[in-house]
């Protein structure tokens, strides 16, 4: 059985410095987990426009990078909006092991 390697990631709002337009707030966070479930804690919500901006790299971070790759050295992310600014962290959280025939 073959066994594809990713970590689970957490996108946490670290910080916001301007004004939180979409209601957001320091500490807001959702996590990827088993690869490509999104959970975003109960009562909460995480803005579709500041989501968009961290999805591209999620994919990326999910992986294991050579040591000197920017990407494993980068971990922050800004949302598009100009008066927000609203700074996102992606931290991993551990490693999930799949089975690979599992995967797309």
């Amino acid at each position: 059985m073959s066994e594809t390697v990713l970590y689970d990631l957490r996108v946490v709002v670290e910080r916001i410095e301007g004004r939180s337009v979409c209601g957001m707030r320091v500490g807001d966070h959702f996590d990827l987990v088993n690869s490509a479930q999104l959970r975003i804690p109960e009562g909460r919500h995480f803005c579709v426009y500041a989501l968009a901006a961290v999805l591209p790299l999620l994919a990326a971070k999910q992986r294991r990078l050579e040591p000197g790759d920017w990407l494993e050295q980068d971990s922050l992310v800004c949302c598009p909006d100009p008066e927000e600014r609203l700074v996102m962290r992606i931290e991993r959280l551990g490693l999930c092991r799949l089975r690979t025939e599992d995967l797309t």
